[in-house]
C-alpha cells in the first residue's frame, strides 16, 4: 500500500539516503525554495531520488518532474498531486 502524503521531512530523507549532502547545505534551514543545483544536487541524485520516490510511494512520476519542479518546495507539491490522482483513480 502507498503513503499519501509526501512531506519535505519525507524528501530530506530520501536525499540523504541516496545521495548525500553537500557540507556546506543544511538541508534542516530555510531551503524550500531554493533550487536543487544549489544545495549541490545534480541530475544524477535528481534520478536516483526519484526512483526511491517512486518505489516506496508506489507512484510513477512524469520524466520532467525535476526540470519542472526544481525547489523542494514545488516538487513535494508535484509529488502529493501524482499521489493525489493515484488514490482518485
Amino acid at each position: 500500500m502507498s503513503k499519501q502524503e509526501f512531506t519535505f521531512d519525507d524528501l530530506k530523507r530520501i536525499l540523504l539516503e541516496g545521495a548525500g549532502a553537500d557540507e556546506e547545505v543544511d538541508l534542516d534551514g530555510d531551503v524550500l525554495d531554493r533550487d536543487f543545483d544549489s544545495l549541490g544536487y545534480e541530475s544524477l541524485a535528481l534520478l536516483e531520488t526519484g526512483g526511491r520516490i517512486e518505489r516506496e510511494f508506489g507512484i510513477t512520476l512524469d520524466d520532467d518532474v525535476f526540470t519542472d519542479n526544481d525547489t523542494p518546495r514545488s516538487l513535494v507539491a508535484a509529488i502529493n498531486e501524482s499521489l493525489k490522482a493515484l488514490v482518485d483513480a
